[in-house]
């Protein structure tokens, strides 16, 4: 039951704040910190569930008042105050279960998007370029930062593959409903007949490691440096400033290429490959406590199809959902957040179902 999960979370809270009051605390620094943060992680809670119960302790108070009152008037007020407190405890109860569901300790990271051409040749390449300047525009459009980390692009524009940072307030929040497989059906510029095909482009949404997060030794990597060039053959540089890092335990390889500088093409490849060794630990561990991921949208798993994009019906598709929207258009200039907000509305309430 949640009103257990809130006792719980409201004992805690009294005991932290509690330990808070003594001088001792306030002379250790670290402790002190370590408490507060503790503190403010459950507080928003303890207090809801403190007002549930002041709410529920004045309702049985007016409750037995009623019982015994006999003055008209009095009586009348008492019923009148009874049904506002019982749609205040109903609407406490509804704020207090969604406090309760557990939190993605990613959501509030930055994070790395991969974006890689499936099925379709050339004209899935050309949808990547097409999900990419979706994504920039989004980010946009939410005060966010989006930094290229690498790109494997094509003769007609399109990319094989391209790799960017999403920097910004709880960036990964909103990306992470991303991964999986986005199928698009329209009439590629490379067919003369006019028929429509289909292609598919994976995205892999990945929350951005940091340097504590993971523990790089730097004896278990082998980096490569060589001369960067464009597609076509196309020299890029003169230099050696490509650089491919191989992390040797699991076989995991990084090359990025596009900056002229060594330096920052390393920098880059270590940022992408701390985060892909975090999402490997995170599974691991999601594995092993969560037994119920699937029951959630959008598993994050990369074989799953989540999304058609339909040009001649200028239509998109979300198929966890069943969210059909008619302004394909719209959507591709960035407009993500109905799409978005419906999966994370989902999410909430299948979470709720879960608290009970």
């Amino acid at each position: 039951m949640w009103q257990n999960k809130a006792e719980e979370i409201n004992n805690r809270y009294l005991e932290l704040t509690h330990l808070l009051s003594d001088p001792k605390i306030t002379q250790d620094l670290q402790r002190y910190r370590q408490l507060t943060k503790a503190i403010s992680g459950i507080e928003e809670t303890a207090k809801k569930y403190q007002e549930y119960l002041a709410a529920q302790k004045n309702l049985e108070e007016d409750r037995n008042f009623l019982k015994t009152e006999q003055d008209s008037d009095l009586r009348e007020l008492l019923e009148e105050e009874i049904m506002g407190l019982e749609k205040k405890i109903m609407v406490l109860e509804e704020e207090i279960k969604y406090l309760l569901i557990p939190r993605d300790p990613n959501d509030e990271r930055n994070t790395l998007v991969e974006i890689r051409a499936g099925t379709g040749g050339e004209e899935a390449a050309l949808f990547v370029s097409n999900l990419f300047r979706m994504y920039s525009r989004f980010a946009e459009s939410q005060g966010w930062k989006c930094e290229v980390m690498s790109t494997n692009p094509t003769e007609l524009g399109g990319f094989k593959e391209i790799i960017f940072a999403v920097e910004g307030d709880s960036a990964y929040s909103k990306f992470k409903y991303e991964s999986g497989v986005h199928r698009v059906q329209r009439v590629p510029i490379t067919e003369a007949g006019g028929r429509i095909h289909t292609s598919t482009v994976t995205v892999a949404v990945l929350p951005e490691a940091e340097d504590v997060d993971i523990d790089i030794n730097p004896e278990e990597l082998r980096i490569d440096v060589y001369r960067s060039s464009g597609h076509g053959g196309q020299s890029v540089n003169t230099t050696d400033s490509a650089v491919r890092i191989t992390h040797l335990p699991t076989g995991m390889m990084v090359t990025c290429q596009d900056e002229k500088s060594q330096h920052k093409n390393k920098a880059k490849a270590l940022r992408i490959l701390r985060s892909r060794l975090l999402e490997i630990e995170q599974q691991k561990q999601k594995d092993e406590i969560d037994r119920d991921r699937r029951s959630q949208i959008g598993s994050g798993e990369r074989s799953e199809r989540i999304r058609t994009y339909n040009y001649p019906q200028n239509r998109v598709t979300d198929h966890r959902i069943n969210l059909t929207l008619y302004k394909l258009d719209l959507i591709l200039e960035g407009d993500l957040n109905e799409v978005i907000e419906s999966l994370a509305a989902e999410e909430r309430m299948r979470m709720l179902e879960k608290v009970g």
